[in-house]
């Protein structure tokens, strides 16, 4: 497993563009899009809803509504199936369509647990051939750690075997923040 990014909703997406981040995309079905800052072999992802209505009807959506700041966090996998049906999650696929017109895709699992317990990653795994998100433009450092609030024993029983940058303090379960580096 490998830390992928950092999700942190954002009440405007054209109010971002200061930031150093690329356009990334709508999220059809969501109710939601994002710009993307690359970190190389992850991301922060900068995220808004941009369809009210759409986002009402979306776990991810309803998420996103009712965040700001850094929220959430995904780790990427080889092996999403297996680590899914040790946790007993369901999977689901996700798409968006790149600036230049060519699809991301990946499948996702454990988002509504991850709402539910902010401690705790979803998982992604990328389609292959896709060039992962922090790599898809000029790379603004990289995500050197990752702070978290809750409980360290229920992360690792989540995780498994790992060996991610992140640090846990106890305290309402959730993301503090993130640390970046050259």
């Amino acid at each position: 497993m490998k830390l992928d990014h950092v999700l942190i909703a954002v009440p405007d997406l054209d109010a971002e563009q200061e930031l150093v981040s690329i356009e990334g995309g709508r999220h059809p079905g969501w109710g939601t899009a994002n710009r993307i800052v690359p970190l190389g072999d992850a991301y922060l992802e900068l995220v808004a809803v941009v369809d009210e209505a759409e986002a009402a009807a979306s776990p991810f959506g309803r998420w996103v509504a009712a965040s700001r700041g850094p929220f959430a966090w995904a780790v990427r996998t080889d092996d999403l199936d297996g680590t899914a049906a040790r946790l007993g999650l369901a999977i689901g696929a996700g798409s968006r369509a790149r600036p230049d017109g060519t699809m991301l895709r990946w499948r996702s699992a454990g988002i509504e647990q991850a709402a539910a317990e902010p401690l705790l990653p979803f998982l992604i795994q990328w389609e292959e051939g896709n060039v992962l998100p922090g790599r898809s433009g000029p790379q603004q450092g990289r995500l050197q750690e990752l702070r978290l609030r809750g409980d360290a024993s229920r992360l690792d029983e989540w995780l498994g075997p790992h060996d991610l940058p992140v640090a846990v303090t106890p305290g309402e379960p959730g993301v503090e923040g993130f640390v970046l580096g050259v």
